[in-house]
């Protein structure tokens, strides 16, 4: 059980409680603290001192007071002027994480809604009552306004639901589950959607992604290099302990542990060959990059995840402190260097499918001893080439950008919002790219039997065999590539 507030939470944590095997629940001690805050924000509310968003205009009106009388229609018109968000919807696992993010921020004590508001945010959560949000419309500060509005329309009555995979009108579903729009009083608006929540959903769901890639990114590269009939030299521990990096040390301990008792790599061990190409020998140092700026991208995550990114923070019936703790830079800064990282393992996946295809070292040429009548696998790597290229492009840093906003008074933002799709979409084409070379991989190795592989190895080669036969004569690949993108998807080959 996962308590909102008081307990730590991880990528692993909210990807567990939104798919429902983690319970996540709310202790007395978070609603007493939150009623508490609560009260302070209902104090100053009702004071003549002017406190930005409490009783204050919002943006470059925030020099407008207003009074109390006016509160809660500031505040919903807030969620209704604000949900101007455009595009297709986000995925509504999406959805369900950035409610549970809100959870678990506003129960942090700091925000000053009501505890009632937020146990609505829970039903939804609990009741897989999921708001329609488009992709595009957020600047990433102050806050993920758009979306974060369209996420919580429904909590007044407006805007949809997915119920299954039709769009309802939350109006109805309101109904159907015998609740009543709710009416949003002093600070609750800006306590809803002020924040980092889209932003940081789709990094949680970039890094579960990435983590599986690069784990996967190992096996596809070592069953490349079984098929190369490489050297294991390159990844001894010696070489690696004299440049320690985190992400190195790991990858060639992996490495070695996937060539563990290949008999092929023993066949190769007196060849002539002095040294393999970088994509092959430099796996440690590229496949150990990425993993480096995932490790950094999944601390910082952590850090916010845990964090209070609303405004104003209330810190006591005196003050409210206007600040920037809604700004998006931490994350989308690291998430523009980690897509870089993520379109890497691409990059060089699609350099060794190319070296398969070349006919060296006992390979046919385009991995078919047919060639001429037959084309064997020489096109899938256009596929590859062009996957890659088009990584590179969604690899421009959108927090690089800023566009001001809101008369100037919101004059530096951080796109952090594009850093989250683009990574997200970057590691879409790499599982693509990943599942080609997996396909390639598994045609060169059938050129190397008798000789056997490591166990994790032939057992990576079963799947693949499951699904994907060998190539003998030319025929449509579409199919086997889709089929091996799926199974990338879903995560059944074997990494550890």
């Amino acid at each position: 059980m996962f308590k909102y507030g008081i307990e730590h939470l991880t990528v692993n944590k909210a990807i567990t409680i939104a798919n429902g095997t983690l319970k996540a629940v709310i202790t007395e001690e978070v609603k007493n603290k939150v009623n508490d805050c609560r009260q302070k924000v209902e104090t100053i509310a009702s004071s003549n001192k002017a406190v930005y968003g409490i009783n204050t205009g919002f943006g470059p009106l925030c020099d407008v007071q207003i009074t109390p009388e006016q509160t809660s229609k500031l505040q919903e018109n807030l969620l209704i002027t604000h949900a101007v968000g455009v595009g297709n919807p986000i995925d509504k696992e999406l959805s369900k994480i950035m409610m549970i993010c809100k959870v678990h921020a506003l129960c942090q004590g700091f925000s000053g809604v009501r505890l009632e508001l937020i146990e609505r945010i829970l039903y939804f959560i609990e009741n897989d009552l999921l708001p329609i949000v488009p992709e595009q419309g957020s600047v990433g500060a102050s806050g993920d306004l758009a979306p974060l509005s369209h996420l919580f329309l429904p909590l007044l009555g407006e805007g949809e639901f997915w119920i299954d995979d039709a769009i309802e009108p939350a109006k109805k579903v309101l109904e159907q589950h015998n609740l009543k729009p709710m009416k949003l009083e002093a600070k609750e608006g800006l306590g809803l959607i002020n924040g980092t929540q889209f932003i940081l959903a789709h990094t949680i769901i970039g890094l579960k992604k990435m983590e599986y890639l690069l784990n996967l990114a190992d096996v596809s590269g070592v069953m490349s290099l079984e098929g190369f009939q490489g050297s294991a030299s390159p990844f001894k521990e010696a070489l690696h302990k004299i440049r320690p990096f985190k992400g190195n040390l790991k990858v060639a301990e992996r490495i070695r542990m996937l060539l563990k008792d290949s008999q092929n790599l023993e066949n190769h061990f007196e060849c002539s060959r002095v040294q393999d190409p970088y994509s092959i020998r430099c796996m440690p140092q590229v496949h150990g990059a990425s993993r480096n700026a995932y490790y950094h991208l999944n601390e910082l995550a952590e850090i916010e995840m845990n964090s209070v990114t609303d405004n104003p923070i209330v810190l006591s019936e005196t003050e409210a402190i206007s600040g920037g703790n809604f700004h998006g830079q931490p994350l989308a800064m690291a998430l523009d260097y980690t897509s870089i990282a993520a379109s890497e393992l691409g990059n060089i996946a699609d350099r060794r499918c190319y070296l398969l295809l070349e006919g060296k070292y006992g390979l046919p040429r385009l991995l078919t001893k047919a060639g001429g009548l037959n084309s064997g696998y020489m096109i899938p790597q256009y596929t590859t080439a062009a996957l890659v290229t088009e990584n590179k492009s969604l690899c421009f840093p959108p927090s690089a950008d800023s566009i001001p906003t809101s008369l100037g008074q919101e004059d530096h933002v951080s796109m952090g919002s594009i850093s989250g799709r683009q990574f997200n979409q970057i590691l879409g084409n790499v599982e693509k790219i990943l599942a080609i070379e997996l396909m390639y991989a598994a045609q060169a190795m059938e050129f190397r039997r008798p000789n056997t592989f490591s166990k994790i190895i032939e057992e990576n080669f079963k799947i693949i065999r499951s699904k994907v036969t060998k190539l003998e004569d030319d025929r449509v690949l579409k199919d086997d590539i889709n089929t091996l993108i799926t199974m990338v998807k879903n995560q059944v080959f074997i990494v550890h």
